[in-house]
């Protein structure tokens, strides 16, 4: 897992924007308060939140802020490599803001979206005939099941 769902340090927040800022103008992006404040969201948590989980915690500090600029700001982070889409089906989009390699494990019960590293899983070789006919841009694993929380229930 990565860090605890309440709070990572000030300091590490504060430098995890700072980069983020960098980000922004490098690719010609607005910096917004609201944007600052979508993405300290995102990467304040270990609980891959959807854009209406988000939603709910930025507006107490942008009271109108409307789920369609959360929606649209998630993805454009998703763009710029400053978050990342968690590959699943059926449920709502849930977003990361994790940058270093990883992979996930979704509970199917509960929904819980649980981090994990196995190196193995970075070094995974594709198929010579996908390889030929199509150009590889990323490769992830996604593992669902049922999780130790919900298994000890």
């Amino acid at each position: 897992m990565k860090k605890n769902t309440t709070t990572m340090s000030n300091i590490e927040l504060d430098r995890k924007t700072e980069r983020f800022i960098a980000r922004c103008r490098a690719n010609g992006l607005k910096v917004t308060p609201q944007r600052i404040a979508i993405y300290r969201g995102l990467v304040d948590t270990d609980e891959h939140p959807s854009a209406e989980m988000l939603h709910e915690k930025v507006k107490k500090v942008f009271p109108g802020i409307s789920l369609d600029t959360v929606n649209r700001t998630l993805l454009t982070l998703s763009e710029i490599g400053a978050a990342s889409v968690v590959e699943g089906s059926g449920d709502a989009r849930r977003f990361d803001g994790d940058s270093e390699k990883h992979q996930h494990f979704k509970c199917v019960q509960c929904k819980r979206i649980v981090d994990f590293h196995h190196k193995a899983f970075d070094r995974i070789k594709v198929p010579v005939g996908i390889a030929r006919r199509f150009t590889i841009l990323s490769k992830s694993v996604y593992l669902e099941g049922i999780c130790d929380l919900c298994r000890r229930r």
